[in-house]
């Protein structure tokens, strides 16, 4: 990762975890030391779940790649949950996941 796209996702990362600090009432933080090979996702803090952040340039691409990555830092933490939250132009986040990982979220939802 060159030096511009490293500090673009280190910067989107702290936002992100301020972002969901604020709303969830939970102390997330980020996971350092991405990449290692039992890789345990971007953030922690909110129970059972791994989130994989995104700040790509194509978007899209994060939107096919991250959500499968996610699938394995879930599998590495032994949680149930697993989002990824991809940052879009203008400070917009929105989170995917795989079919199956939305349904995990709405069987632990109900």
């Amino acid at each position: 990762m060159t030096g511009s796209s490293k500090r673009r996702g280190d910067r989107a990362e702290r936002e992100l975890c301020a972002l969901l600090s604020d709303l969830t009432g939970y102390n997330v933080k980020r996971a350092l030391g991405a990449g290692r090979k039992e890789d345990v996702g971007d953030a922690f803090g909110l129970p059972g779940a791994v989130i994989q952040i995104a700040d790509w340039k194509d978007a899209l691409r994060a939107v096919r790649e991250k959500p499968l990555e996610a699938e394995r830092q879930r599998e590495h933490a032994g949680v149930d949950l697993a989002w990824t939250a991809v940052r879009l132009r203008g400070g917009v986040w929105r989170f995917v996941q795989t079919p199956e990982q939305m349904v995990q979220t709405w069987r632990e939802a109900v």
